[in-house]
Parts: structure tokens; sequence; C-alpha cells
């Protein structure tokens, strides 16, 4: 049963299932909205990078309205990957497969098997007026990606669960973690990615508008930028992409 914080629309096919989200949001639609889409044609990742969508994945956007400063908006995919290795966490033969990427993705012995794109807008004040929260996961295929590995449940042998089953338990996660960082912050959020996430001190090559940064894994920031030790200086990185 879907969470009563959460209304599910069901669609056979799609382009963009954030795209849909993001239009209604736009027109005033309601907090709690969550779309699934059994195939998506046109998904989108980070860095411009189209998303594949085949049959038998979860392709999931799910419209939240916090009531919060725009600045706060990046903590959501980290709200979102956490909820998302809580939900995937108990269909795996080992805790240990799991880690988060930072910014959002999620792999499994270290390849891609999910991506997060959390995406927002502003309200007339200059608030966050809406956040849109895509999720893709590899449960039944692994499609391609060029330069990466990416994985699958089913690829690992593990009976990959219907889409509209795993949404529900994905939502009630999503759910727990929103509720708690409304009564704790952002500070166990944090914990909890940092648990599946680099090793502290950990050497990590970060791509960034065409350059390469390159040091050791020094935690995240309150605002869920990564922090880098490049040699005696930890910089703040609110943007980029680990190699």
């Amino acid at each position: 049963m879907t969470p009563a914080a959460f209304r599910l629309q069901v669609h056979e096919a799609l382009p963009s299932t954030s795209d849909l989200v993001i239009r209604l949001a736009e027109t005033g639609e309601p907090e709690g909205l969550a779309v699934l889409a059994r195939q998506q044609t046109a998904g989108r990742g980070t860095q411009g990078r189209v998303w594949e969508g085949p049959s038998g994945n979860l392709h999931l956007s799910v419209l939240l309205r916090p009531t919060e400063p725009l600045r706060l908006a990046p903590q959501w995919g980290f709200v979102a990957a956490v909820a998302l290795a809580d939900a995937l966490l108990p269909l795996l033969p080992d805790p240990n497969l799991l880690s988060l990427k930072w910014p959002n993705d999620l792999m499994l012995g270290g390849a891609k098997a999910a991506g997060i794109l959390a995406e927002t807008g502003a309200d007339g004040a200059g608030g966050l007026g809406w956040v849109c929260i895509g999720i893709g996961v590899n449960l039944a295929r692994a499609p391609e990606v060029p330069g990466r590995a990416t994985a699958s449940l089913a690829a690992m042998g593990i009976v990959p669960p219907v889409p509209e089953e795993f949404a529900v338990s994905l939502l009630e996660a999503i759910d727990h973690r929103r509720r708690q960082r409304q009564a704790e912050g952002f500070a166990p959020i944090r914990a909890a990615w940092l648990a599946r996430g680099p090793a502290p001190g950990a050497h990590l090559a970060i791509r960034r508008r065409g350059a390469e940064i390159a040091g050791r894994f020094a935690g995240l920031a309150d605002d869920g930028s990564l922090l880098i030790d490049t040699g005696g200086r930890v910089q703040s990185l609110a943007s980029g992409e680990v190699a």
C-alpha cells in the first residue's frame, strides 16, 4: 500500500517522469505526487546524460514542497540516496555490496546501479517552492553507460522486485528520512550517507568545469558539498563528478 503521504501514478510509458512532475509542480500540484513509468524513453541524468529506461527497471519521480530556504535544496538528493539505500539493503545478500558515490549515484559491487537527480524551483519569496526527485534503479537490466561499469539486481543473481512494489518500499523510506530530517536536521542524513560513502581519507579525483581536482575525502559539508583535502587545504565542492 502506498504511504498516505504520497499519491502514486503509474504510466505504461513516458518520455520523462521528472518532466511530468515538474510541469505539474509549476501549475500548483500539491506535495506528495509520485509518478512511475514502466518504460521511460527520454530520461535525464546529471551532466546532460541520457538515462535509459527499459521495462523492468524503476523510473520514479517524487514531488515535495518543503518550506525552507533555497540554499538547503542540495540536501534532498542525499535524503533520496539514503532512502534508496534503506529500500535496497533488505534485497541484498551482503550489505557491503552497496555504496554511495557523491553526489548522486548508488553502486552495487562498485558498479553504478542507480542514479538520482533532484531539481528545484523557487517560490515567489525566493524560498524553495518545490523539489522533484527523479530516481532510476537498475532492477532487471543494467543499460550501458559510456565509460562506466553498470550493475542490476538481476545480473547479481537477485530476483528483482516488480517496479511498482519497489516504489512503495522506496516511498516509505523517503517518508521516514524526510521526517527524520524535519525532526533532527541534516546531521543524521549526512551520517547515514557517510556510512555508505567513501572511506575517510580515500583518494578521489573530481572532474569539474573541464578540470580535475584530486585529493583525499574529508567528508560532507552541511549543504552536501564534497569536502576534499588537496594537501593541507580542504576545499568545498558543490558540483562536479567523482571519476
